[in-house]
């Protein structure tokens, strides 16, 4: 999955993430990646015993900077590169202290104090300071640099250097998930990215317990351990080689033949084949198939329309047919297993009859659509069967599948379009339901692509997230966090069909330590070999 271009807006939203597969960014050919004066330089993979190898299901699209790093790919291998002050760990998703040294001091209700790591050193050697921290948050900050990071913290109003160890964070207003949200801001070193910026998209340098060494775009990605890393998620192998392996087939493959010990992504029609000879888990994830309506044009600026077509969805039939059970029906805008889960007063069950109705309260009859979706393997399985329910009821359903970096560019961001089925998480960045739910309906999204903001619906719903940002009352929090999922349902401009589950699978007899992660891509923190 990757986050499709999109022009700088304010700081409500700038690059949105959506589904599958994006052609996100000028990212020419392949990258060679040797970070820092000690480095080898070498693509060639160590002794067997010192690798651990894994296929991995997207190539590279984008470069790996931070700040603007919007695929999946170079996502998941920061997440081994880089820190932030506290980061998610990748499977619970809880904040944990990552280059802070503990927990966040408190000055007052909107300045807090953060002591870094002792020794904590960048990949080149040099070490990694307080004023590094700061610069991390002005150049994501910086309106120029049309960071996608930025929506993410629009509560803060500027971070300093108290000293060499110590940073000042200064609040516009009292933010109770601010341990959470620093996650991310990965923290690079200003003398690097201010000497060569493409060169540092390229060759990134953190201080995470892996360094990048080689990226090549649709070939692979070499990683080596860090040995200066003292944080407490040292890297446990010498190696790390990830093959990029977009053909299903070849990821399975790959797998059987023993030439990688774990791959992400297993097609669902091979979930039960690879599971009887390795471990295999189907996580349950936020990441969704949603179906988004273009209310700027007629008749999905009317609700009854909207709604008419997800009750014409036989999402259980989706579910087994398309995704073979790897997914849940959406009762509400997050997965059921998510803390702040609540069932929506709207809940829309296959009803053939009342999409019928609605349609016909609506005025509507002989209706023609155009289905606009994606070229991802499982999307395409599932769209023939909503396009089947669509037809049932009479709305005569054309389909128009295409890559999605192209769908976004030419036909939904200018408006040319009805309708929309895609995939997308952004839970990649955080887990959050203020980040979740801002991510689709605060900023690009209601104004560029469903086209619903500026209705008295669309500012309740800020209104209502607005709230729960500033309430320290967790409860109240959850209570607000309802009523604003109970509009968009019943709105349902954007709303999930499914929420998938991603199956994982591992050689067990290999790795030690390794979990599956709730989101696109593999985490190698805490993995060994056996």
């Amino acid at each position: 999955m990757t986050h499709p271009p999109a022009a700088p807006m304010n700081r409500r939203g700038f690059l949105q993430f959506v589904g599958a597969v994006s052609a996100a960014t000028a990212f020419a050919g392949s990258l060679a990646a040797c970070s820092g004066p000690a480095s080898t330089g070498s693509a060639a993979p160590a002794a067997a015993g010192d690798t651990i190898e894994a296929g991995i299901s997207y190539a590279l699209s984008t470069g790996f900077d931070p700040m603007t790093s919007s695929g999946a790919t170079p996502v998941a291998a920061n997440m081994h590169v880089f820190e932030a002050l506290f980061d998610l760990d990748p499977v619970t998703r809880e904040s944990y202290a990552a280059l802070a040294a503990g927990d966040l001091e408190k000055v007052d209700d909107t300045t807090y104090r953060v002591v870094l790591r002792e020794g904590a050193t960048f990949h080149d050697g040099s070490a990694v300071t307080a004023e590094d921290v700061a610069f991390s948050f002005r150049r994501v900050m910086e309106p120029a640099n049309a960071s996608l990071m930025v929506q993410f913290i629009p509560f803060v109003e500027g971070v300093t250097a108290a000293d060499g160890k110590t940073v000042e964070i200064k609040l516009k207003y009292a933010f109770p998930l601010l341990k959470e949200r620093l996650a991310v801001v990965k923290i690079v070193p200003k003398a690097l990215v201010e000497k060569d910026k493409t060169a540092f998209d390229a060759r990134p340098v953190g201080s995470g317990p892996y360094r990048l060494v080689e990226a090549t775009k649709e070939d692979k990605i070499v990683f080596e351990r860090w040995d200066k890393y003292n944080g407490t998620r040292p890297a446990k192998v010498k190696n790390m080689v990830w093959r990029l392996l977009s053909d299903s087939s070849a990821r399975v493959t790959a797998l059987e033949s023993g030439r990688v010990a774990a791959i992400e992504d297993v097609p669902y029609i091979d979930v039960q084949k690879v599971g009887q000879k390795h471990k295999l888990e189907a996580a349950q994830s936020f990441g969704l198939l949603f179906l988004m309506f273009n209310c700027a044009e007629k008749p999905f600026d009317d609700r009854r329309v909207r709604q008419a077509l997800h009750y014409a969805i036989d999402t259980d039939k989706v579910i087994k047919t398309a995704m073979l059970g790897n997914a849940t029906a959406a009762t509400g805008y997050v997965q059921e297993t998510h803390p702040a889960y609540a069932r929506a007063a709207t809940v829309y069950g296959y009803d053939p009859d009342r999409a019928r109705a609605l349609l016909k309260e609506a005025g509507v009859s002989g209706l023609n659509v155009t289905m606009v979706t994606t070229d991802t393997g499982w999307v395409k399985d599932a769209v023939p069967v909503i396009k089947e329910g669509w037809d049932a009821v009479g709305v005569t359903t054309a389909l128009d599948i295409g890559q999605s970096g192209g769908q976004y560019t030419n036909k939904i961001d200018p408006g040319k379009f009805q309708i929309l089925v895609a995939p997308g998480d952004p839970s990649v960045f955080g887990n959050d339901m203020d980040l979740l739910l801002r991510w689709f309906f605060d900023g690009l999204w209601p104004a560029k692509r469903f086209r619903w903001e500026g209705t008295e619906e669309a500012r309740r719903v800020l209104r209502l997230l607005d709230r729960a940002a500033r309430s320290e009352d967790a409860a109240e929090q959850k209570k607000l966090w309802a009523e604003a999922v109970d509009v968009i349902a019943e709105e349902a401009p954007l709303y999930p069909i499914l929420h998938r589950k991603l199956p994982t699978a591992w050689d067990d007899k290999k790795l030690t330590g390794f979990r599956p992660i709730p989101t696109t891509g593999l985490s190698f923190l805490d993995v060994g070999l056996a």
